[in-house]
């Protein structure tokens, strides 16, 4: 793999010294004027309704203020594109991602009902595909526009929240997927951060959201180019997602022997102390002697289902002699393991009201926690946006997919990412120099522009008016958002003849 520098991503990497937020209140405070009741300043009230015999204040010796700062990397302190390093993860390495051309073993098409269908097409229509390519023929400038035109869509906050569908979600893949004036599909990928479903089964769930077929060709996940890791470990831990689904997927990918949490825990139960193992756990769990298992790498695919456990055994490898359990290394850093992040955000936008934590939050605590206990900073390999090999390979798969669709295959020069998260989506597709489409329906809700990382072509209500305005902008403003199965391209409306 070709390396990155600085210099790739057009920004100033500089590092500054960050400062405390918690740095101006190292003062005393008084209270009732007689004693000193804590060395930082304190911003929560103590609870009234005590009497002063019945309770006693004891001073504070840490601030209110949580102050993870200290802990933080600077990717982690500055998420702004005037101030963050550079998008690159703190190795200075490139990320592996899989080689073009890809051959996917995942690849098939679900429609909404989870029939198998054409890429990216509806049902055979015989009649329409003819009028179709007649209307084609008789617009080449038009169509070969069109064919410039791609878009890479996130899906969380932009087309669904959750397993809800956006409205607008469902007409922009009918206008991309052949419904419009030209009769052509436009091409369109789908870039999400969300994780811990194999790709087949992610894919079949949003063609039953959205009521469109989509392909896997055409779908990343932050894990998705991790699958180029299987070449460089042997053993591997994978954390994170529901019950052993990520265990299934770095199957899929590749990697040979898989350690889960669960599997630690049935060996020793000691090594989380508070969690419950169930029977069924034990019974579905893959237990060894992990005091004997050299570990190679640890690799977050997914959101934590159980931080405390998840964090622990964590911890026990990366502060281990070369990733054997029960080990404590001498020189934490010459010693530790590889540990690999499938994506950075620190919120999720969900069928909640408020955007949950995601696995940037889980990442953060588990940094701050090595800090802590080391003196040292974790280095660590963060995939997903707006990393840059994820948008390295989100070309492979747009090219790919141009060839499958238009016979045709090269890399559209107008490429419009839309999304809802400054920090991820719009960061990542500025740097990478594409398009950037801001919407409001995830986790952004400001008014106007994002002001550390403000969309190129600018902020929308929806999918549906980011999608429309784009393609204006390079197919014409009278372009029309609809087929008419009526036209016939040999006679005009009345039955005269278009060619003389």
């Amino acid at each position: 793999m070709p390396a990155f520098d600085d210099s790739d991503f057009g920004v100033d990497t500089s590092l500054t010294q960050i400062k405390s937020k918690d740095s101006t209140l190292l003062q005393k405070v008084k209270s009732n004027g007689s004693h000193t009741v804590g060395s930082y300043g304190s911003t929560l009230s103590i609870p009234g309704g005590a009497s002063l015999h019945q309770s006693i204040e004891v001073p504070a010796t840490r601030s209110s203020i949580s102050d993870t700062t200290p802990y933080m990397h600077n990717l982690s302190l500055s998420p702004s594109m005037k101030d963050r390093r550079g998008s690159r993860n703190s190795f200075g390495v490139s990320l592996p991602i899989p080689r073009s051309h890809r051959q996917s073993r995942l690849s098939s098409v679900y429609s909404a009902e989870g029939r198998p269908e054409r890429p990216g097409m509806p049902p055979i229509q015989p009649t329409r595909e003819i009028l179709a390519s007649h209307v084609q023929d008789m617009s080449t400038e038009k169509v070969k526009a069109a064919k410039d035109i791609a878009f890479v869509f996130d899906i969380d906050g932009v087309l669904v929240h959750g397993d809800r569908l956006i409205p607008e979600g469902k007409r922009v893949l009918d206008i991309l997927n052949g419904d419009n004036e030209l009769g052509i599909k436009i091409p369109h990928i789908f870039l999400t951060n969300g994780s811990g479903k194999p790709e087949q089964a992610r894919v079949q769930q949003l063609s039953n959201i959205l009521h469109s077929p989509i392909s896997t060709d055409q779908f990343i996940q932050s894990h998705t180019p991790m699958r180029a890791l299987a070449e460089y470990y042997d053993t591997v831990l994978v954390v994170g997602g529901e019950g052993y689904r990520c265990r299934e997927f770095a199957e899929e990918y590749g990697f040979k022997n898989i350690v889960v949490p669960n599997d630690i825990i049935a060996w020793d139960p000691t090594i989380a102390p508070y969690r419950v193992f169930t029977p069924e756990e034990r019974a579905t769990s893959r237990p060894g002697d992990f005091a004997k298992t050299k570990i190679d790498a640890i690799m977050v695919f997914s959101d934590s289902r159980d931080y405390a456990t998840d964090m622990q055994i964590i911890m026990d490898l990366l502060r281990s002699e070369n990733g054997r359990l029960g080990t404590v290394a001498k020189d934490p850093e010459s010693q530790r393991i590889p540990i690999y992040f499938s994506q950075g955000d620190m919120l999720c936008p969900t069928e909640h009201p408020i955007p949950r934590m995601s696995q940037g939050a889980f990442r953060i605590g588990l940094e701050a926690m090595y800090k802590a206990l080391t003196g040292v900073e974790l280095e660590r390999v963060v995939y997903g946006k707006p990393e840059l090999a994820t948008y390295k390979y989100a070309d492979e798969v747009i090219t790919s997919w141009m060839d499958q669709i238009h016979n045709e295959e090269k890399l559209p020069k107008n490429i419009y990412m839309i999304g809802d998260n400054p920090a991820s989506d719009i960061i990542g597709g500025n740097m990478y120099g594409w398009n950037t489409c801001l919407v409001r329906t995830g986790v952004y809700q400001g008014e106007g522009n994002d002001e550390n990382n403000p969309a190129s072509f600018g902020v929308f209500v929806n999918v549906l008016e980011a999608v429309k305005t784009a393609v204006r902008n390079e197919l014409g403003q009278d372009f029309i958002f609809e087929f008419n199965d009526k036209i016939n391209p040999v006679l005009h409306g009345n039955g005269a003849s278009a060619i003389e």
